[in-house]
């Protein structure tokens, strides 16, 4: 089945799927192709053992399976620029992390194109789950492409409904809690570090939850926002799309969007380990000059 298969984008998620089912006959387009980061990718490309494809209409020749993977705010843009060479009855699926309303924008692109759209909603942390994520799907061609994806090795899948958008729905509406509390605990454990009372305020919240201590916890939490805060903003504000069209408000997840943004801005790509050098280099980059 790896042979049927056209991924663009090639980043975490891409990349991580690649490797762990040795699709060594896929084809992959990058926005990244003809720019100074081209090198890197195409070092990325042969670790994973795919090809790498010049432009997105080679990458998606003749291939009856496509999976989006790229950023939310480039989501839509890769659907409709995908739309004009997909492969007559091709199976499109968007695995981006998007609102409702912008999947079936894409759908409406990729269906007048005569191909077939696939909402994909992945549910947790690609690494290290990799093909064992759970993976959500919905649209009118859902169970089709749950049997590609199968074979393919992808072994948690679950079809959500017939309509392009539910699957996104509950990726959307379960990020407010999954996002928002990463951006809490940043908002809670750096006033505690300037008040310095962060050990009492932990253990107080210790106390009151036992699962995981909630030392790892922050740590855990501001370690993602300072690898992935930027990506999780764009997410976030998609997520702020599906609140309003729902009309139940979204105050909080568009402070989550400001949040995740401020940290993911700092450049902390690499953060180091623990909670306490985590918050001294925030709060070094965050220092007024």
């Amino acid at each position: 089945m790896q042979d049927t298969i056209a991924l663009i984008g090639f980043g975490e998620a891409g990349s991580t799927f690649a490797r762990a089912g040795g699709w060594d006959a896929a084809c992959v387009f990058d926005r990244k192709t003809g720019t100074p980061e081209a090198k890197a990718m195409q070092a990325r490309y042969d670790e994973a053992g795919v090809t790498g494809a010049a432009t997105l209409a080679e990458a998606l020749a003749r291939r009856p399976l496509v999976l989006s993977l790229v950023t939310a705010d480039q989501a839509l843009a890769a659907a409709e620029a995908a739309a004009p060479h997909l492969a007559a009855g091709a199976l499109y699926c968007d695995g981006n992390s998007v609102a409702p309303q912008t999947k079936q924008a894409a759908a409406r692109a990729v269906e007048a194109a005569g191909a077939h759209y696939v909402d994909l909603a992945i549910l947790a942390p690609v690494d290290p789950a990799r093909l064992a994520v759970p993976l959500l799907l919905s649209g009118g061609r859902a169970s089709t492409a749950a049997e590609a994806l199968a074979a393919l090795g992808f072994q948690n899948l679950r079809i959500a409904g017939d309509a392009v958008g539910r699957a996104s729905s509950i990726k959307m509406i379960r990020s407010v809690m999954v996002k928002g509390i990463e951006a809490l605990t940043a908002e809670c454990v750096l006033a505690a570090e300037a008040a310095g009372v962060r050990d009492e305020v932990l253990a107080s919240l210790d106390a009151s939850e036992r699962p995981r201590p909630w030392e790892a916890r922050a740590d855990y939490n501001l370690d993602r926002m300072m690898i992935h805060g930027l990506r999780r903003a764009a997410e976030m504000e998609e997520v702020v799309k599906t609140l309003e069209a729902l009309g139940t408000g979204a105050e909080m997840t568009r402070g989550t969007v400001r949040r995740q943004r401020a940290i993911g801005a700092l450049g902390l790509g690499t953060p180091p380990e623990g909670l306490a050098p985590k918050l001294a280099a925030i709060e070094e980059r965050t220092k007024p000059a």
